[in-house]
């Protein structure tokens, strides 16, 4: 198949749904399909040896881009769009919503939220409507998780698939990794118990019940923020970041905390095996959409997270992942100091998280990607 991936963000771009493409786009290209991702003027573009193009063509994502995007759809004759659909990836702006309506082609939207797009002050309903469109008019939506999937349905979304995401970090320790080295680096000392966070930050995401659960503990708890704080796609998140790092500050934690700031991958590999717990305390709960999770899930951590809104069969606690109620600061600081006592109990969860990720790798994710794209061209 000739396959066209839209998205709002591509590296060197930092974002979650930027990464994803990557990896789908290469995983499509073992399997012998031709793919093409359009997308930000700010990605550099990829000339490969083969045959995965990069088309960093849209200066914005108002009206004119998408048609753009659609000309050069019918330009390159590929035989199906799939649309990776983040509001914040399109700046907000709802254009992206109705290319199922200018395209002669079929349409999969890939959901990796179903946030809504901005119109105008008070556009209220609108919002909502036009990413139901979006599902609607899509030959096939694709969901993430069983929370988006309730969601669809419920909007009388037909067609339905859904499918997980991988981790978008592979895992592999630089060339002669050592621990104690790389924690000395961070003035972490062996005796610290070191807590790692992954991730953006967002009020999504829980940073602040982490922080202020470490507040009570012991000093030798120590955090790592791995990663970049702020992704390239949604600025806003700037000044919750910024209040993150004065909370840290006012609750007398300055030198507790660490930040590894937008690192390659294989550093971010050597930060998780530096890391005593991973702590993921999202404030909407727990949930295979966040890429976050199945990294920490690819790197064989000892993971706590939060109570998911809605059941997750796959997720057993105490067996591959210790779970807690979801912005409670005093669970989470329990859970952190029963975990830093029980090693065994550590090492058990570990061993779960390395069981359930096998789940979630990109060869088999691609190839009922690729088994949806063929049946939606029939």
């Amino acid at each position: 198949m000739r396959i066209g991936m839209i998205t709002g963000e591509y590296p060197p771009m930092q974002g979650g749904v930027g990464d994803y493409t990557r990896e789908m786009a290469r995983a499509l290209l073992i399997l012998g399909h031709e793919v093409h991702v359009i997308t930000d003027v700010r990605c550099a573009e990829e000339r490969p040896s083969s045959q995965l193009a990069v088309h960093p063509v849209s200066a914005d994502w108002g009206w004119r881009s998408c048609w753009n995007i659609k000309a050069l759809t019918d330009q390159l004759d590929l035989d199906l769009v799939n649309i990776q659909y983040q509001a914040a990836a399109y700046d907000l702006h709802p254009a992206i919503n109705f290319f199922p309506l200018m395209s002669r082609r079929p349409v999969v939207v890939t959901f990796h939220d179903l946030k809504k797009p901005y119109f105008f002050p008070k556009a209220g309903p609108l919002r909502s409507w036009v990413v139901s469109l979006l599902a609607r008019r899509a030959d096939t939506a694709v969901v993430t998780n069983r929370a988006d999937e309730l969601e669809l349905i419920s909007r009388r979304v037909r067609r339905v698939e859904r499918i997980p995401i991988g981790s978008n970090i592979t895992p592999a320790l630089p060339a002669g990794y050592d621990r104690d080295a790389w924690r000395a680096r961070m003035h972490i000392g062996p005796e610290d118990f070191l807590l790692g966070f992954f991730g953006f930050f967002n009020s999504r995401k829980g940073v602040d019940t982490l922080i202020r659960a470490t507040a009570t503990l012991d000093p030798y708890h120590q955090i790592l923020f791995i990663g970049g704080t702020v992704g390239s796609s949604d600025v806003t998140n700037r000044a919750y970041a910024d209040r993150m790092v004065a909370l840290a500050e006012g609750l007398g934690l300055g030198d507790r905390v660490h930040f590894t700031g937008y690192v390659p991958a294989a550093e971010v590999s050597a930060a998780f095996a530096a890391l005593d717990l991973c702590v993921l305390p999202y404030a909407d709960g727990i949930s295979f959409h966040h890429g976050t999770l199945m990294a920490a899930l690819a790197h064989s951590q000892s993971i706590v997270s939060t109570l998911p809104r809605i059941g997750i069969p796959e997720l057993i606690h105490g067996e591959n992942v210790w779970l807690v109620p979801r912005k409670d600061v005093s669970a989470l600081a329990d859970a952190i100091s029963t975990l830093a006592a029980n090693p065994i109990r550590r090492r058990h969860l570990a061993r779960g998280a390395t069981r359930l990720s096998a789940q979630f790798m990109w060869e088999h994710i691609a190839e009922r990607t690729a088994g949806l794209f063929e049946s939606v061209q029939r």
